[in-house]
């Protein structure tokens, strides 16, 4: 037979570069786990630039409204939509928050997540880890709890070099931990060579942020040093400081440079020299030969643009238009939008079909899918042009108008209101249709009454 001839074994590898649990992918030493850790999170809470950035994006996607979409419209394809659902805001924590910490991904790269179920058993169940907004007996989340990227210890991998097991070194306890990836989640802004680690969105920042940071650290001393002066020590002629035979001299010499060293301008300031000694302060008047405040605004930018997110800057020199803001807006929101599907997609591969798999629902034709939403609407006037250009008249389409009315936060109509205002609407159609001369009056009265 063909299937007995077909080679099901794997010959070739990734090529991603590991020894035992410990993966080798980044060529900057400093940047490989754990010490990339210290790093991405001193950029991300230290840095102005990249803190706006990541609390942008962290808002837009929180924004987004989340769904769960049947995979047909039979009943039980309905009720294990609805399930999910059910399942996605009983948890102990928000679905919103939960998602926030699954964006720590874009700081670190890669965020792993332990998947804690728990059995509904309705809201006065003394146990909190069986207490649920339901209680129908069923299997739900209870909690989707990070495993902090601070205490990954290394990476298990099989024999073909797929990944296993997240391994966890507690803080609390010292214990190594291993979470298999068949009880969690590891979601990664990228897959390159099935790399665990993913790649942080802080990557090709980092280098603008390293020479940014120690610019920045150098102007501070340099204004400092202008605003109290450099200060110049001169010992009285005949002084050997540098004789260092001689201890008394040394202790004397550490002494001048200790001094030097401490002299700051506060409301304490003062010397006192013995007979001799000259104090001098020298100021460069702040002249320097390079625009610093330039070159810092130069790597802000580039920070920026490697996050897709330049829009933030936009203003600051006092350039840019709407236009330009408007395609950086929307460059932004697609990017979002990629890594938001990201997430669904981990979800429905791996946590979806378990969750409806545990609760038995036979017969349903696929499983259902959690489905996020946009992270930008469309304006009122792009709407608009859409309606006009298409020709559409949408004062039949009850769920097409409700849409509208979310997008603009206008009320919802009810379907009461709704056939009362759309039958008066085709009343009055029809008595304009009996009105016109050109068409035989044979329009009844009880033809409406279907209406």
């Amino acid at each position: 037979m063909i299937l007995e001839r077909i080679n099901y074994k794997q010959l070739g590898s990734t090529g991603l570069r590991r020894y035992g649990g410990y993966v080798y992918e980044e060529f900057l030493p400093m940047l490989r786990w754990p010490r990339a850790g210290d790093i991405y999170q001193e950029m991300a809470d230290n840095d102005p630039v990249v803190g706006a950035i990541l609390y942008l994006a962290e808002m837009l996607i929180r924004n987004a409204e989340w769904s769960t979409e049947a995979a047909s419209d039979s009943p039980v394809d309905i009720e294990a939509a609805e399930f999910l659902y059910s399942c996605m805001h009983d948890m102990d924590t928000s679905w919103a928050d939960t998602i926030s910490e699954i964006l720590s991904m874009l700081t670190y790269g890669f965020s792993f997540h332990e998947v804690v179920y728990k059995i509904r058993r309705g809201p006065h169940e003394r146990n909190s880890k069986f207490r649920s907004k339901y209680s129908d007996g069923r299997i739900g989340w209870r909690r989707l709890p990070i495993r902090s990227q601070a205490t990954l210890h290394e990476w298990m991998f099989d024999d073909e070099g797929d990944i296993k097991a997240f391994v966890q070194h507690n803080p609390n306890t010292g214990k190594i931990v291993v979470i298999p990836l068949s009880k969690g989640l590891l979601f990664r802004t990228r897959v390159l060579r099935d790399n665990p680690e993913g790649k942080s969105l802080l990557r090709n920042a980092y280098r603008p942020w390293y020479f940014k940071k120690h610019i920045e650290e150098i102007e501070g001393i340099g204004i400092e040093r202008d605003l109290a002066g450099f200060p110049v020590l001169n010992a009285p002629e005949g002084l050997d400081l540098w004789n260092d035979e001689d201890a008394r001299l040394v202790k004397l010499r550490q002494n001048a440079e200790e001094l030097i060293r401490n002299v700051r301008r506060d409301s304490e300031e003062g010397v006192l020299l013995p007979h001799g000694w000259e104090f001098k302060l020298l100021s460069s008047g702040s002249a320097r030969q390079f625009d610093t405040n330039a070159i810092i605004n130069r790597y802000d930018y580039r920070i920026a643009i490697t996050m897709l997110s330049d829009l933030v800057l936009l203003g600051g020199e006092k350039t840019g238009s709407f236009a330009m803001a408007e395609t950086k807006q929307s460059l932004l929101a697609t990017a979002l939008n990629a890594q938001i599907q990201n997430i669904a997609d981990i979800f429905n591969k791996y946590a979806v079909p378990k969750l409806i798999h545990y609760n038995n629902f036979e017969g349903i034709t696929d499983y259902p899918k959690i489905v996020p939403g946009n992270i930008e609407s469309p304006s009122l006037k792009e709407i608009a042009l859409l309606l006009r250009s298409m020709g559409l008249d949408i004062s039949g389409d009850m769920e097409l108008m409700n849409h509208l009315r979310k997008i603009s936060s206008l009320p919802q109509m009810t379907e009461e209101v709704f056939n009362e205002v759309y039958k008066d609407q085709v009343k009055k159609e029809a008595e304009d249709y009996n009105d016109d001369d050109t068409v035989d009056n044979d329009f009844e009265q009880g033809d409406l009454d279907y209406m």
